[in-house]
């Protein structure tokens, strides 16, 4: 990383130290940010939410409420390498000294870290017993006829994320035993013999990050055309405080993993030639929210102006009246369909990528169950709207500009119980 790294952005330079990773990645990346502001924790451990995915009260929030999530994201798929249930307790204490290494060295949030670790149903299935019924958490599979993703069996998946692209690769860096010092915090433990990182891959999201990342990357024209302020690739604002789930509405119930969730993570390839380069302005506008927000020019810039919602409900106008009256059915209308009680049903974390060079999108949901996300996306795909100028990917919301490469579900359990946990613990 030198030469060709002078005429990088300091935000574009860290972004591809994070992609890249490893120790020579993480001295070049701590030579471009500042580090001496990332804040130490502040709160004892205890006081900490006992939910993982607490997320929303220590993220930054924008003037309308949106919460704007850190910038920078790593996931790492985990395979289990340590001695299996027998030696369980013992990799449990270690694994719990490193998640609370992390939680100590930084401030929850964007300033500092936020992380979730989850865990697969390969790793489950190493044990007799099974689940509990208040778990919903099936093996991954494709999810509409026109997708052939890869089906991850990972047994973990950790999740990293802060505004800072040095904190998350100074905490893998410290989980797989290379530093002694995180932040100032003496480093408990780490992974070693536990776990084995089997992928990497890294994301980005916030106004002007995709902008700095368009050039030269498959799936977007070379004529660099996503809008300087947009935060994610496709141009415009996603996210919206009253599109999304609350903490509260994703968090299991009953049992022994009560006050945790799931997450659904698909990662989305981009084909954006024809997004941006034939279709019109009003076309891009009408297949991500509505017809009707493209004929009443709803939508300015990157959708800054609709505050905390989509609007999608207020301008009205059923997904299935637009497809069969305005050969159109908008992205946002489709989603819309997946509520109950009027109440969205997943929380969407997800952001954009360049690994491989390649324009993507890592999907990452949270919902009680799987099933309310296969609830979303049987919505989203819109088989029930073809008919007409409508099919089963054009005209169909964003379908034909997406192409899903991989599919996992995790459990994400409770703070209490996120080191290898037991299927059914007493």
């Amino acid at each position: 990383m030198n030469g060709s790294d002078r005429g990088l952005s300091r935000r574009a330079f860290v972004r591809s130290a994070v992609a890249i990773g490893g120790a020579s990645a993480l001295a070049a990346c701590l030579q471009r940010e500042e580090t001496e502001d990332v804040p130490q924790a502040t709160r004892a451990l205890e006081e900490l939410p006992d939910r993982q995915h607490a997320w929303n009260d220590f993220l930054a929030t924008d003037d309308h409420g949106n919460v704007e999530p850190p910038e920078h994201h790593l996931l790492l798929g985990l395979e289990y390498v340590g001695d299996g249930p027998a030696a369980a307790e013992s990799e449990r204490e270690r694994l719990e000294a490193a998640f609370r290494t992390l939680e100590r060295a930084y401030e929850r949030g964007n300033d500092g870290l936020a992380f979730t670790i989850g865990y697969g149903p390969t790793y489950f299935d190493r044990f007799d017993e099974e689940l509990p019924e208040s778990v919903d958490l099936p093996a991954p599979e494709a999810l509409a006829p026109i997708e052939d993703p890869q089906l991850d069996e990972y047994d973990a998946l950790l999740h990293l994320a802060s505004d800072h692209g040095h904190v998350t690769l100074s905490v893998e860096e410290a989980l797989k035993g290379e530093l002694d010092e995180l932040n100032g915090i003496t480093v408990e433990d780490t992974f070693d013999g536990v776990f084995d990182v089997a992928e990497r891959r890294t994301g980005f999201i916030g106004p002007g990050l995709p902008a700095e990342r368009q050039s030269g990357v498959s799936g977007i024209p070379d004529s660099e055309p996503v809008p300087e302020d947009a935060p994610m690739f496709m141009g415009f604002k996603s996210g919206f405080r009253k599109t999304q789930a609350s903490e509260d509405r994703v968090t299991i119930r009953d049992g022994p993993f009560a006050g945790g969730t799931t997450i659904h993570l698909s990662k989305i390839q981009l084909h954006l030639h024809q997004w941006y380069e034939q279709d019109s302005r009003d076309q891009r506008v009408a297949k991500m929210f509505s017809p009707t927000h493209a004929e009443d020019g709803l939508v300015e810039g990157v959708g800054d102006n609709l505050g905390d919602s989509s609007r999608v409900a207020e301008v009205g106008g059923s997904a299935a009246d637009d497809a069969r009256n305005e050969g159109t059915v908008g992205h946002a209308q489709k989603a819309a369909r997946a509520r109950e009680d009027g109440e969205p049903i997943i929380l969407r974390r997800d952001f954009d990528s360049t690994d491989d060079d390649q324009a993507a999108v890592h999907f990452l949901s949270l919902q009680r169950s799987i099933a309310d996300f296969v609830t979303t996306r049987r919505k989203m795909t819109g088989t029930d709207l073809t008919e007409g100028s409508v099919s089963s990917r054009t005209n169909n919301g964003i379908l034909q500009y997406l192409t899903v490469r991989s599919r996992a579900n995790y459990l994400v359990p409770p703070r209490g119980r996120r080191a290898l946990p037991d299927p059914n613990p007493d």
